[in-house]
């Protein structure tokens, strides 16, 4: 005989038949059940008044509910850590797990799914669904992948393709390779350069008036001339026309420059994510006319101090002076 719990109508049947002066093991072979079972049932929810089908249904539910296994984030530490790590130090859910895992490596009650977390999220009434806001991408729901834009012609001159970039930038194994794109401001009244390298995914950004093919250009030599040539291998831009004098890139930095494919973000993934970082400091909509490079600095700094997952929950300064250590070491051998 399979194993299932009572239901609101066979206790309606019960307290009807208990009425009508039917035994237990009577009632049990009407409803198909082991008559120890209904002589539980009855023993459970027998009071003065008698057996009642509706409150003994009422204080199933009741026990039913206190019998299931809480949440992981009920319990208390975990869920102040994982709002810390969002709200205070401006983690994505996924590093915030990561990071837990780090800080807490012998305490399984202080790990967590990274799903977990964004369910609490997103779930109503939850104690964390005031988190949302403090997402990246703060949406009221998530949401699948929308379908790629139509292609088209670039308006670059030599334009060389992201598909003639040599196969070991893509692998990440040698420093020197940089992801660069702007960010906009409100009614393109200013605009932040940015650089990504691939390995580290240290950022650096500048502040331009205009996306001028020339300002543009110059402010990707200012920002990288002074680095060593083995850190300046090649870089990947967009289709923006902002980077049009991309040739005189390469005769200043000696850098070779490709272009992704258009409407093909997810190929300079790295530089795409860090500026989804930066939109949370300046959201979309938000004028940079007052902006100074001293604040974009700092907000560059918070970043390259942030864990990442794709480096071992180290942060992009801790993966870039690892770097540099061994770059001094080699000098030095």
């Amino acid at each position: 005989m399979s194993y299932h719990h009572l239901t609101l109508r066979e206790r309606g049947k019960i307290e009807l038949m208990l009425k009508q002066g039917q035994k237990p093991a009577a009632i049990a072979r009407e409803l198909g059940y082991n008559a120890s079972s209904v002589r539980r049932e009855i023993r459970r929810n027998t009071t003065h008044g008698g057996y009642d089908a509706m409150a003994a249904q009422q204080r199933y539910e009741q026990r039913r509910k206190a019998c299931r296994p809480k949440g992981r984030l009920a319990h208390e530490p975990l869920r102040e850590a994982v709002v810390d790590l969002i709200a205070q130090e401006k983690l994505s859910p996924e590093l915030a797990a990561g990071r837990l895992r780090m800080q807490f490596p012998d305490e399984p009650r202080m790990h967590v799914c990274h799903e977990t977390i964004y369910t609490g999220i997103y779930k109503n009434n939850h104690l964390l669904d005031f988190l949302l806001e403090f997402l990246v991408q703060a949406r009221p729901k998530r949401r699948k992948r929308g379908q790629g834009k139509t292609r088209r012609r670039s308006l670059i001159p030599n334009r060389v393709g992201i598909e003639k970039r040599p196969a070991i930038v893509q692998q990440r194994r040698e420093v020197g390779h940089w992801e660069g794109d702007l960010v906009v401001g409100k009614n393109q009244d200013g605009f932040i350069l940015t650089l990504v390298e691939r390995v580290s995914r240290m950022l650096h950004a500048v502040k331009i008036a205009t996306k001028r093919p020339a300002e543009t250009c110059r402010a990707v030599i200012h920002t990288l001339l002074d680095r060593p040539v083995s850190w300046v291998r090649t870089i990947t831009f967009d289709n923006g026309t902002e980077f049009r004098d991309h040739e005189t890139i390469t005769q200043e930095l000696g850098a070779q420059v490709y272009f992704a494919d258009p409407y093909s973000a997810y190929q300079r993934g790295s530089n795409e994510q860090v500026n989804g970082l930066i939109r949370r400091y300046l959201p979309k909509g938000t004028s940079f006319k007052e902006l100074t490079q001293h604040q974009l600095d700092q907000i560059v700094q918070e970043i390259n101090d942030k864990p990442r997952k794709c480096l071992g929950f180290r942060t992009p300064n801790e993966v870039f002076q690892l770097h540099r250590k061994e770059h001094l070491r080699a000098l030095r051998a």
